[in-house]
């Protein structure tokens, strides 16, 4: 069986498996979509991926920085 039935001539989606919204930004933490964008995703057309993807960089910087673990617990 070959794997070319497989293969898709689509844009791929971002996804990491790491499914996480943050609860204020409304981003995943994985790849850093929206909630909307991540259940249309399998509806978007090439170019409205490509968009999104083009989107994806800057939007980790919008996510507000993680608190918690070794850093906060140091003094400075």
């Amino acid at each position: 069986m070959s794997d070319e039935v497989w293969k898709r001539a689509e844009i791929e989606s971002p996804c990491v498996k790491v499914c996480v919204l943050h609860p204020e930004a409304g981003i995943c933490l994985g790849c850093y979509r929206t909630r909307d964008e991540i259940a249309g995703w399998s509806r978007l057309s090439p170019d409205a991926r490509r968009d999104v993807m083009a989107n994806l960089p800057n939007r980790k910087s919008m996510l507000p920085g993680r608190r918690g673990g070794r850093n906060a617990r140091r003094e400075i």
